[in-house]
């Protein structure tokens, strides 16, 4: 048996696009068959049919409406699937043979445009890798917004840059060449950690592709020059997006350069730390600093504010002009509150017009396009008294697009439908064609009740009525007791129980002319709907220009309510100081999630030369942990160029901040806990700088004690004299607190506590000095251990505390015995001894002396002794 062409058309399309889902367009469904099918029923839990195919067995098939295929599309490709869309490419109604249909766009994790399909508040990045040498190229693209950019970075460890590169841009769709197979950290990162979809690409890249679609004679015009792992990461990604999307790729149109090294350095360990766009545990937006500083009025604001979040500035230039236009919007509440209102409720443009080049967009997009062009001169009206350079200059990147707003409001009807093949969306009075075709359909109903009055007379049946259905067209119909009364001239149509339905000349001909115009009507309301569409994706560079400018403006806004109602100060940031001077520092996040509490706010100075490192002790859950985040995070949000939660602050611009923080596992690489702490530890070690914030939080702790206070000090002690770091630096090693004592730049400071009886007062302030306690046991009874086992430890740490009195009693007994033996040594060098004699005899007793038993008393007795001795002739 053969099958059918249908189905062999099928097959073919499947042949092409093996590694997607294909949905076949079918009338009003899109179906799938055979495999397709099983794994669509399976993942979208629809019922799994048949249909004949030629073959014996009939096809395994499943469907979906075409008109709501969205969400259906959007759970494959959450589950990791690509869509191939195979459209009818003509009407079925006027096909000869087999309908034409041809896959139109693959629709990929990192291609999604939809805005059902999207989080609006972050951007879907589609991010391309490759090396050349200790070269990385890197290219991403957002598809639903236009952004493009490319770059290259040269690193002696590209690996770590490339994991760190991920963690930032957290791509949904990553493009690897072939180098990468052989990289596991890498594509563990992106199908573990960022659970996102891996491609490779193999082949030369296409560098010619790159020109021809930003039609460019030569790279240099592009900015990305001679940097040939860009211009081959840009190619890659690229050839990847024409491949998949077929059209639509003109809204990639302006081509920014990434240069990672004009941001702070964040590595993916400090970032979740940090916790600076989700929690930790719970991966939330709430609870997290863009949880608190995320007051947005759009979509275009939400995803600009989270950037900048996540790439803080090195230029002091462009945080000061950030820090200018935030402060003015402070300065003028009733303005601020009037652009918020302004921007309030608007669509998102960028993603809008993604939609609109690509021809997906329908009438109601226009009219929201027009809604947002209105409010324009609003906007721009409303900061013309702004004096802020950063404002001015948005101000003038939005452009008023009155002539696009008066295109779609004099042809797009407000009541358009949703769908564009339905009409409904033309204005009247916009087409003269349309509205006499509109008219003859209006006027149908009056010339139905005329034809059916006159054929009432003309037969003298009362009862006979014209009609009209879809499957049979206009009709009149003329029940079984006027049978005999119905013209010759009357053809029969239909037989009904009680009647029949017949047809006549002049009913076929006004049906022709009726339905005739109907389709008409359609086919001019499409054109000149698309004709509008058009001409709003013409506009595209001034749209999306304006769009980025409306971006940065919600996104400063936000900054300057967030600020004004949490009390935030302007931070003076300086290029090169290396002061980080905080008065009055508060955590933004714990401040706002505990508003029934005040905050105590504590105040930091940091330095290159005698306040490098603080070494911060105090029992468990005094606030280290807090008080160094809280710290971190003001000097972050200062770079970014918001104000911070202080009384006043001087951030001396740091190049990175590295984070080791918590405890945890890594199973998958057979990572101990432990093992995950060295590994976090040594990559702070070997890439902090002078210029870095370094904040280590209880190391060593996965070891014996001896182990973890070794590394503990040795770490201190790299950071601050090798290094020369600004770092906090919390630890329960009370022993540690020596070291301020021994080695320049090291400050000690604690957390404070009142202890009444057996309850603990925490007072949340630093204090300078250490601590000498931890108050372990308390805590545990705080947290609600059980009494039983709170006295059992209280009773093992009294025995533990007693065996160490006794043992420093045995050591004392020791060390004096051993003075006593040397003392009574000493007077004993006799007086004829030659000066080598009575070397090599002070030589023998400073050997025999146990330093380190010894009281400083004791020790200066003994130094004494032999001293005395050795300038005895």
């Amino acid at each position: 048996m053969a099958l059918s062409p249908m189905m062999q058309h099928y097959l073919q399309i499947k042949e092409q696009n093996k590694d997607a889902v294909v949905f076949y367009r079918l009338g009003d469904f899109y179906e799938m068959f055979f495999d397709d099918a099983k794994t669509v029923s399976k993942e979208l839990d629809l019922t799994l049919t048949g249909r004949d195919c030629g073959l014996s067995e009939r096809a395994p098939m499943c469907g979906v409406p075409f008109h709501s295929c969205d969400t259906y599309i959007a759970k494959l490709v959450e589950n990791g699937h690509k869509v191939a869309i195979c459209e009818q490419m003509e009407d079925p109604a006027t096909a000869k043979g087999l309908v034409d249909r041809q896959v139109i766009r693959i629709i990929t994790p990192g291609t999604v445009i939809e805005k059902d399909m999207l989080d609006e508040g972050r951007n879907n990045y589609i991010l391309s890798l490759l090396t050349h040498g200790n070269t990385v190229g890197i290219a991403f693209a957002d598809c639903s917004t236009g952004e493009i950019r490319a770059g290259e970075s040269t690193s002696d460890n590209s690996v770590d840059f490339i994991i760190n590169e991920l963690c930032k841009l957290s791509p949904a769709e990553v493009l690897l060449s072939d180098e990468f197979k052989a990289i596991p950290e890498v594509i563990s990162t992106v199908s573990d950690k960022l659970h996102a979809s891996c491609e490779f690409i193999s082949g030369k890249p296409d560098r010619k592709l790159v020109l021809r679609h930003f039609n460019a004679e030569s790279f240099a015009s592009l900015d990305i020059g001679e940097n040939e792992a860009a211009q081959d990461a840009l190619s890659n990604l690229l050839s990847y997006l024409y491949a998949t999307q077929m059209s639509g790729l003109e809204n990639l149109h302006t081509l920014k350069i990434y240069n990672n090294a004009l941001f702070m350095k964040l590595d993916a360990s400090t970032r979740r730390n940090l916790e600076i766009t989700e929690t930790l545990r719970t991966r939330e937006r709430r609870g997290s600093l863009l949880g608190v500083v995320d007051k947005t009025k759009t979509a275009m604001g939400k995803r600009m504010l989270r950037s900048w979040l996540e790439q803080p500035l090195l230029d002091t230039v462009r945080i000061d002009k950030r820090l200018n236009a935030v402060r003015e919007l402070i300065e003028r509440p009733s303005d601020r509150a009037a652009v918020r209102a302004l921007l309030d409720g608007m669509l998102d443009v960028e993603r809008l017009m993604s939609r609109i080049v690509y021809g997906s967009a329908n009438a109601q997009d226009l009219l929201g396009l027009k809604n947002i062009i209105e409010r324009l001169p609003k906007i721009k009206k409303q900061l013309e008294p702004f004096l802020s350079n950063l404002i001015n200059s948005l101000n003038d990147e939005i452009s008023p697009l009155t002539e696009l707003c008066a295109l779609i409001d004099s042809s797009i009807d407000e009541k358009a439908p949703v769908t564009v093949r339905e009409g409904k969306m033309i204005k009247a009075g916009y087409n003269a064609e349309l509205d006499e075709l509109r008219s003859i359909l209006s006027n149908g109903k009056d010339v139905i009740r005329q034809m059916e009055a006159r054929e009432k007379e003309a037969t003298g049946i009362k009862t006979l009525k014209v009609g009209y259905n879809k499957v049979f067209g206009y009709y009149i119909e003329v029940s079984n007791m006027y049978k005999d009364q119905v013209p010759d001239t009357y053809i029969r149509k239909q037989t009904l129980t009680n009647g029949e339905r017949y047809i006549t000349e002049s009913l076929k001909e006004w049906e022709s002319k009726v339905l005739g115009a109907q389709e008409r009507v359609s086919a001019i309301e499409f054109e000149l709907f698309s004709q509008v569409r058009k001409a709003a994706a013409d506009r595209l560079a001034p749209i999306q220009t304006t769009a980025g400018a409306v971006a940065a403006l919600d996104a400063l806004c936000s900054m300057a309510e967030v600020s004004a109602k949490n009390r935030y100060c302007m931070p003076d940031v300086l290029p090169d100081s290396g002061v980080i001077e905080i008065k009055g520092g508060r955590h933004p996040v714990v401040e706002d999630m505990r508003r029934d509490e005040p905050f105590v706010p504590n105040d930091t100075l940091l330095d290159l030369s005698d306040n490098r490192t603080m070494i911060i002790t105090g029992p468990n859950m005094a606030g280290k942990s807090t008080y160094m985040r809280q710290v971190a995070l003001i000097v972050l949000m200062a770079q970014v160029g918001m104000f911070v939660p202080a009384a006043s602050a001087k951030i001396g611009v740091v190049d990175s901040i590295y984070t080791r923080v918590g405890a945890s596992d890594d199973l998958s690489s057979g990572d101990s806990t432990f093992m995950v702490e060295m590994k976090e530890v040594a990559y702070i070690l070997n890439n902090a700088t002078q210029r870095s914030l370094v904040i280590f939080d209880e190391i060593g702790r996965g070891t014996s004690t001896f182990d973890g206070m070794s590394i503990a000090r040795a770490a201190i002690e790299y950071t601050s004299d090798k290094i020369k770091a600004k770092a906090l630096f919390a630890t329960h090693y009370h022993e540690l607190t020596e070291l301020e004592s021994q080695l320049n730049g090291i400050k000690n400071y604690n957390i404070t506590v009142k202890k009444r009886g057996e309850d603990v007062i925490f007072l949340r302030k630093l204090a300078r000095g250490g601590a000498d306690q931890s108050l372990g046991i308390e805590i545990a009874k705080l947290a609600g251990a059980p009494k039983s086992m709170v006295n059992r430890a209280k009773e093992i740490l009294r025995q533990l505390q007693e065996s160490e009195i006794a043992s420093v009693s045995v050591s004392k007994r020791q060390q004096k015995k051993e003075v006593e033996e040397i003392e009574d040594d000493v007077p004993m060098l006799a007086f004829g001894e030659s000066k080598n004699e009575k070397a090599e005899d002070i030589l023998l007793q400073l050997k025999a002396i146990n330093v380190d038993t010894l009281s400083p008393i004791e020790a200066m007795n003994v130094l004494y002794k032999l001293c005395k001795n050795a300038q005895d002739e």
